[in-house]
């Protein structure tokens, strides 16, 4: 997601369904490009999008899911696990030429794994989240989580670990090297 969010968002749930709506029209922007060239470079942007949200989610929503869901624990493991099939799936998808069929195939699979994730999370998750902590705090995840967007990775790693830790020790670097190949490459990762 760009790095400024709408005025609209006012906290971290507020920037992460931001960034659900955003990944939905970017699919179907994949879906309906008139050519592979936009398609590749829309899905660039998508993934690029994906990560970066993901990775700010594992640094720092989903300590807080841990710390106030009473199965907090449960839902965090399920989380991290549909964020490495949609790694796994984003990995395939970057690997495609934009006109192969199997490209679109993958963004369905992908379209798929996404939408039960955010199924999850702003059905059962989000409120829960807000029902649970202060509004303060959740503003101040929104502050964490946009700064975490900005150094995280712009690509797909299903190999590293989907954990705070990792993300805080080698994912700036892992980020700095994924934007300097962005930009020798030419690659697209942004809306803006």
């Amino acid at each position: 997601m760009n790095a400024s969010q709408p005025d609209t968002a006012h906290d971290v749930i507020d920037v992460l369904t931001a960034d659900h709506r955003e990944f939905e029209q970017l699919i179907v922007q994949i879906t309906d490009g008139p050519t592979p060239t936009a398609r590749r470079e829309t899905a660039d942007v998508l993934i690029a999008e994906l990560v970066r949200h993901a990775v700010a989610e594992e640094m720092f929503v989903y300590p807080a899911i841990r710390e106030h869901l009473p199965n907090g624990d449960q839902v965090v493991e399920h989380d991290k696990q549909e964020h490495h099939e949609l790694e796994v799936l984003m990995k395939r998808l970057e690997g495609l030429d934009a006109a192969d069929p199997k490209f679109l195939v993958v963004v369905g699979e992908l379209e798929g794994v996404l939408r039960d994730h955010v199924l999850d999370e702003e059905g059962e998750q989000f409120p829960l989240l807000r029902a649970n902590i202060p509004a303060d705090r959740l503003v101040s995840l929104k502050d964490r989580v946009e700064t975490a967007k900005k150094a995280a990775p712009t690509r797909p790693h299903p190999g590293a670990p989907n954990s705070k830790l990792f993300h805080l020790v080698a994912g700036p670097g892992v980020g700095m090297v994924d934007r300097l190949r962005d930009r020798l490459s030419g690659r697209s990762t942004s809306t803006d």
